[in-house]
């Protein structure tokens, strides 16, 4: 929580959007009580997003390029992004026939509900960090913020992707529609960002992910769902759940958003890893 803390400062969020530091480490306190302890979508998975967002602001100069308030959009998004996230993904919500699936209406039942936490905390005036901004701030930061968490429900990731490389080759950061799709290619790319960091801390994360994983396989098994074939863990193994993965949803992203930002370079390294992939500045 102090490290999420010193992001918000060191954005100069503090200063430009007069947040009271009482205040915000209510509201970062009340964060870190709705995220639940399960093995992977807990509070760490949710700083270690946060990190990388806040990393990837500061090395392609993000601060130069668009509003703060943006900026501040996009932290914050990731800091709520899995709140209150059950380790049960959205096509068990769905066959399962859960309450929140029940509440909307099979419509990324989890990213609505991580939303509406979010914004459960912020209606709470002693962990509203966006009290002090008027209502056509507060309205955008609702929206933008929304906009975002919707946005790392997978089953939209094609569709974003495929929006961001047809506006890649005109891109304008004073577009708003470009902005937008960018801060949510950004939020994907923080959320899935695991594999991109070095391997001893990649595994341990892959480990914690598998177990959520299976336990949720074993579930559906012991209700008679239909079992979500890479969670099953008398068929996965953890080479084979990241091959797949790494190649054909993570590499195409994060290359993607390297060719908005020449800063970044993704590169490969076959003979240390299959498919093991770091962001690095070009000096």
């Amino acid at each position: 929580m102090v490290l999420l803390q010193v992001m918000y400062t060191d954005l100069d969020f503090i200063s430009t959007f007069n947040i009271e530091l009482d205040v915000l480490q209510q509201f970062l306190y009340e964060v870190y009580r709705r995220y639940n302890n399960i093995p992977f979508h807990n509070f760490k998975h949710c700083f270690c997003v946060t990190q990388m967002m806040y990393g990837l602001i500061w090395l392609t100069d993000l601060k130069s390029k668009i509003d703060s308030i943006d900026l501040l959009i996009m932290l914050t998004s990731a800091v709520c992004h899995d709140l209150d996230h059950t380790g049960y993904n959205n096509a068990y919500q769905i066959n399962a026939r859960t309450e929140l699936a029940m509440r909307y209406n099979d419509i990324s039942p989890l990213e609505n509900h991580h939303c509406a936490v979010a914004f459960e905390i912020l209606e709470n005036n002693e962990s509203n960090i966006f009290r002090n901004l008027s209502t056509e701030h507060y309205k955008r930061i609702r929206e933008g913020i929304i906009k975002c968490i919707l946005a790392t429900d997978m089953t939209r990731h094609t569709d974003i992707l495929n929006k961001f490389k047809t506006i890649l080759p005109v891109f304008d950061f004073s577009n708003k529609d470009h902005r937008d799709v960018l801060m949510m290619i950004m939020i994907k790319v923080s959320d899935i960002s695991n594999e991109a960091r070095p391997m001893d801390v990649a595994e341990p994360w892959l480990d914690c992910l598998l177990q959520e994983f299976f336990n949720q396989s074993d579930m559906e098994k012991l209700e008679g769902l239909p079992v979500t074939p890479f969670m099953d863990r008398d068929k996965v193994t953890k080479p084979s759940s990241q091959t797949g993965f790494i190649r054909f949803v993570l590499f195409p992203l994060f290359i993607e958003l390297a060719n908005l930002f020449p800063c970044l370079e993704v590169r490969k390294f076959p003979e240390e890893h299959v498919c093991d992939i770091t962001f690095r500045v070009i000096r």
